[in-house]
């Protein structure tokens, strides 16, 4: 079981049911899914790089991607229908906890100029979004085989709607964010 799993299932839940009243463990939010996806500038020579970037998040997930292509053409982007675009994968239950748990202790101190993330990064469903500007600072990429530098978008997403309740959720998780 994952340090996090743990954290959430003795600690975590019984801060909920005290801070906000709850009469039911089901009532308590919890962690649906992580997604991590990369999209790609498409050039010509972008064409090359899916791969690359496709072995990258096998590396970083442990799980294989889902190549996604483009739904329409949009001229001005030289992007027809149904060419490759990028890849996302979508963790869940055992994958999520462990990688949540190398998100938070591992890869997220190694981010340069690192101040916290803003409150600002949530949506309009209380889900969490976060871009990372470089895959090189995942443990599992060697620095030295990186031929292209590309972003990862991360969205963690909770069953709640409530920004405040989401909050206090990857709070306790010890995620950091900036006042």
């Amino acid at each position: 079981m994952s340090n996090l799993l743990f954290l959430y299932k003795s600690k975590i839940i019984k801060k909920f049911m005290n801070n906000f009243n709850y009469y039911s463990i089901m009532q308590v939010p919890k962690l649906i899914k992580i997604v991590l996806s990369v999209s790609l500038d498409f050039s010509n020579l972008e064409k090359k790089r899916l791969p690359d970037v496709f072995s990258n998040l096998k590396l970083i997930t442990g799980q294989k991607p889902v190549i996604t292509k483009s739904k329409k053409s949009i001229a001005n982007f030289k992007i027809r229908q149904g060419i490759p675009i990028g890849c996302k994968v979508t963790l869940r239950k055992k994958n999520m906890w462990n990688f949540l748990d190398k998100l938070i202790f591992i890869v997220i101190p190694r981010i340069r100029d690192f101040r916290g993330f803003s409150k600002k990064s949530f949506d309009k469903c209380s889900n969490l979004n976060i871009g990372i500007k470089e895959q090189t600072i995942f443990p599992e990429i060697d620095y030295e085989k990186v031929t292209y530098i590309h972003g990862i978008n991360i969205s963690i997403v909770t069953n709640t709607y409530i920004l405040k309740e989401s909050y206090f959720l990857l709070k306790e998780f010890y995620f950091p964010f900036s006042n």
